[in-house]
């Protein structure tokens, strides 16, 4: 577009960003002349069920209309205003009349290329435009970036168009097989599937794992000397007669020893060589003294945030991706999705000041620290994440609190500490040998490291992922002892060892695996992490992450039939053909062609092997012989079968059954146990069957409709069901208390005031009242039973509490019915002490005055007084928009339209948006 003639300071530029919270920052450092307005995330996408309407006729009658790509057509994509946006569009586009120039400032990243890509198609501006970018939101990089405006990078738009369309076609050609052999609701992704497979793996390798029982043996030597501190060193067992004892790493999964060079001590052995060795005498073999340096880790990027925020703040991935998004949308640090570890030069000036006025001249190398990304194909458009400004807030002056607090603290740490100086120090070995009195000489090590100076370390340690892993800025001292020394053993005992499986993945293991492997990009991990989590592939135990036999099904499909979709290494190599086409080294159409019509390409693959696929076999995992695991429409459960497959009996597997311990003993404990489906007897009222049973969500009772009763139409009988109450028994349940259960919900009486009837029943978190859309919870279980109706208005008549509270509080007293409005008085037990309530009016019970002491015309009366009184007027809240002075003409212009932008919810990009 031509420039404007207007002057430069008579502009109205519209600056569009992605969220309400980055607006609102920016606005403010821009001043007069912008409008700065968000799109809200992404504004046009692929079409789905919901927004397939917006097709064009030509598009609709497309037989890809459901895919949203045209695959005939070099893989045109078929894209709508997103769902909900279309208001929003329409406001932007009268912003864009009002406006003579357009700056599209969304992210520098390939989705925030493209976005700003679907911005100029959805508004269409007949004004100049320019992209406007930048790394960090503080009021001199945005002023700076006025001065560095650019046009759309159209290789990154490519590239995003590229992994968006690669997704859908994956997803839409692999999700519809799983839906047919394994269940409803079930997806596959290319990083999705391949994220879930490597979870999946590790609970394999657990599962297959044997232990092994290994001893060695512990010992206390003592210097003997008072001067000595510490005079006290513990020592391990390493070596027998010079045969070097085995540990745990000698054992291979199968719980067999992997060197014939090591010694493989059993509980008698270790028991044997430790009263042999008792009363002998020590000496010291040897001491091996080295340096120790350690220097301080690069800045932060996207995944070692994720990594640390996970071992030192308990924080997931996507909370860490949430939350760091806050602080940079609020200017607190740089842009959180990169790869690159590097510092601006105005960076390192900032944390080598920091270094200085908090730690002192010492702890500041000669020279600034620079740091080199060793992922491949990283993306380093951006900084290192890293506090914001030419000058770094600390933790304490920022007001932060909170999730927000805790995160820029350790942003901050990390930034500093790497323009810190390296801790060094010196580490020793120290070998201990004695003879037992059968000869044979024992040799004891124990190693020590003292820190002589800290270094980055006073500023910051990095966490480990092992619970029992020393940090590295521990010292362990040892007595000052030289070679020849002899030392008394003062403690000496026979310890026990088994070998451990491999350990679950955590977020911040697996984010660390995924990169390690190449596989996906970096800033969309948190993003799939959440996503198997969703899907129910994944769920958490602590912070373990463990699979469920649903991943095991959809896993061992792909393996088996669609091998390729989920190798680690196609998946890399995917991958990068997907970063040369954002170098410009590849092109977008050929390279989805080959994918898809290719030979071997995903077309022949479906079509080939869907027919191929067995479901049942899909879903059936041998546990022991004759008895298998199977995935079913309702969740997993044991079967034994005989030698022709005919089933000889079920068993459900219970919620929260972790895979690898489902072991051939619990398979066979589950189908010992009674079935549960027990008769009852018969329903007098209706002539059918009633039985108990035990399914997936806990004991239950049904009726059984005979063969002939209509399960389909207008008069199709649907059976009752109903759970049993936590404190009654499967094997005691009898057909009256069956009965009961069935009846529920039961009717309490009618409310006299309102004319609604009030019922109780038994709902997935408790017992509870309901009257009309009004629900209240019980104290008990039994209560659904004995609850009378006054006692029911009575609960109806405390104030209703919101959230998880608990079940509500009985009232402390009951006062009769109020003489003025005829409603039911009690006093209760509220957060600022006791209060008397007819359900509508409040009143304290005064200070000094119990409940007990408080007379019925006490209570009546201060409600009557209270009603009187009306109630409390509420002040204006003061809102700086409606001040007179704001409307000026010039207001109008330019500050009404800076502050357009509503208070909302910071918004993400989908994982629609960044799916792969």
């Amino acid at each position: 577009m031509p420039p404007s003639s207007k002057s430069a300071s008579d502009l109205r530029r519209l600056v569009i960003v992605e969220s309400p919270a980055k607006a609102k920052t920016i606005a403010g450092y821009l001043g007069p002349g912008y409008t700065v307005e968000a799109s809200i995330g992404h504004i046009r996408d692929l079409p789905n069920k919901e927004t397939r309407d917006k097709l064009t006729d030509e598009e609709k009658a497309s037989p890809w209309a459901n895919l949203g790509v045209d695959l005939d057509h070099d893989f045109r994509p078929f894209y709508v205003i997103s769902e909900n946006k279309d208001a929003h569009i329409a406001k932007l586009r009268k912003l864009v009349r009002e406006s003579d120039e357009l700056l599209l400032a969304t992210d520098e990243d390939r989705e925030g290329e493209a976005i700003a890509q679907h911005l100029l198609k959805a508004l269409n501006p007949k004004i100049p435009y320019h992209r406007m970018v930048f790394h960090e939101i503080t009021k001199d990089a945005i002023q700076g970036s006025l001065h560095q405006l650019r046009t759309i990078n159209d290789q990154l738009v490519e590239a995003q168009e590229a992994r968006r369309v690669l997704d859908r076609i994956y997803g839409f050609e692999i999700s519809p097989v799983l839906w047919r052999k394994i269940a409803s609701g079930t997806s596959a992704g290319r990083v999705q599937s391949v994220t879930t497979r490597l979870v999946v793996e590790r609970e394999r390798e657990r599962m297959a794992f044997r232990s092994a029982e290994y001893w060695d043996l512990t010992a206390l030597f003592d210097t003997d000397r008072a001067q000595d501190d510490p005079r006290t060193m513990g020592a391990r067992l390493v070596a027998v007669d010079g045969k070097r004892v085995a540990q745990g790493r000698d054992f291979g999964a199968d719980g067999q020893l992997g060197r014939a060079d090591a010694l493989h001590l059993d509980q008698a052995g270790a028991a044997a060589l430790a009263a042999g060795l008792t009363g002998a005498a020590f000496t010291v073999n040897a001491i091996d003294r080295k340096p120790y340096r350690r220097s301080p880790s690069a800045p932060f990027r996207t995944t070692t945030l994720q990594q640390e925020a996970s071992r030192k703040l308990g924080f997931g991935a996507q909370r860490t991706m949430s939350v760091a998004q806050k602080l940079y949308e609020n200017g607190f640090i740089t842009y959180m999705r990169t790869d690159s570890v590097t510092l601006s030069e105005t960076a390192v000036t900032a944390a080598r000041a920091q270094v200085t006025e908090l730690y002192g001249a010492d702890y500041l190398p000669d020279k600034a620290r620079t740091y080199t990304s060793k992922v491949k194909n990283a993306q380093e458009a951006h900084e290192a994440i890293r506090p914001s400004g030419t000058t770094f807030r600390t933790p304490a002056s920022t007001k932060l609190s909170g999730d927000e607090f805790r995160l820029y603290e350790l942003i901050w740490k990390r930034t500093v500490a790497s323009q810190m100086k390296d801790a060094i120090g010196n580490s020793v070995t120290i070998r201990v040998g004695g003879t037992a009195s059968d000869g044979r000489v024992a040799e004891f090590t124990c190693s020590g490291k003292v820190i002589t100076f800290h270094g980055f370390m006073k500023a910051y340690v990095e966490g480990s992922d092992d619970p029992d892993a020393q940090l590295d800025d521990q010292d362990r001292r040892l007595p000052d002892v030289s070679e020849g020394q002899a030392l008394r053993a003062a403690e000496l005992a026979a310890e026990d060892h088994s070998t451990k499986p491999p350990a679950r993945y955590t977020e911040a293991s697996l984010v660390e695996d995924l990169e390690k492997r190449e596989i996906g990009r970096p800033s969309t991990y948190a993003t799939f992490v959440d996503t198997i989590q969703q899907r129910g592939y994944v769920f958490k135990k602590g912070t373990a992450l463990v699979p469920s036999f649903l991943a095991f099904s959809v896993v061992g499909l792909l393996e088996k039939h669609f091998s390729d979709l989920v190798d680690y290494e196609f998946t890399a190599h995917m991958e990068e053909d997907l970063d040369r086409i954002a170098r410009g080294e590849a092109e977008r159409v050929p390279w989805l062609k080959n994918f898809y019509f290719g030979e071997g390409g995903l077309k022949d693959l479906i079509s080939d092997k869907l027919n191929e696929i067995d479901a049942r076999e899909t879903n059936t995992f041998p546990i022991a012989e004759g008895i298998a695991l199977r995935v079913g429409k309702y969740g997993p459960y044991i079967e034994r079968y005989d030698a022709e497959g005919n089933s000889l009996g079920r068993a459900n597997v219970p919620d929260g059954t972790l895979p690898d311990e489902l072991t051939p003993e619990l398979a066979e404990e589950l189908l010992a146990r009674p079935s549960g489906d027990r008769d009852l007897g018969t329903d007098p009222a209706t002539g059918y069957q009633i039985v108990a049973k035990d399914g997936r969500y806990g004991p239950y009772v049904a009726e059984v409709l005979p063969e002939d009763a209509p399960k389909t139409g207008k008069n199709a009988v649907k059976p009752r069901n109903a759970s049993l109450f936590k404190s009654m028994d499967l094997e005691a349940i009898d057909l009256a208390n069956a009965l009961r259960l069935l009846a529920l919900p039961r009717v309490v009486g009618v409310d006299p005031e309102s004319g609604e009837e009030i019922t109780a029943q038994n709902g997935r978190f408790g017992p509870y009242l309901r009257k009309g859309e009004d629900s209240r919870s019980l104290s008990g279980e039994e209560q659904i039973f004995d609850i009378t109706l006054d006692e029911a208005l009575a609960v109806y008549a405390q104030p209703k509490q919101f959230g998880r509270r608990g079940a509500a509080k009985p009232p402390l007293r009951a006062f009769g019915e109020d003489p003025e409005t005829g409603k039911p008085v009690v006093a209760k037990d509220g957060r600022f002490g006791a209060y008397v309530t007819d359900g509508e009016t409040n009143v304290t019970v005064p200070r000094g005055t119990t409940v007990e002491e408080l007379t019925v015309e006490q209570a009546f009366g201060m409600l009557a007084e209270k009603r009187a009184k009306g109630p409390a007027k509420k002040t204006a809240k003061k809102t700086a928009a409606k001040k007179t002075a704001a409307k000026t003409t010039t207001a109008k212009k330019t500050a009404a339209k800076k502050t357009v932008a509503k208070k909302s919810t910071a918004a993400k990009k989908s994982s629609a948006d960044k799916s792969e």
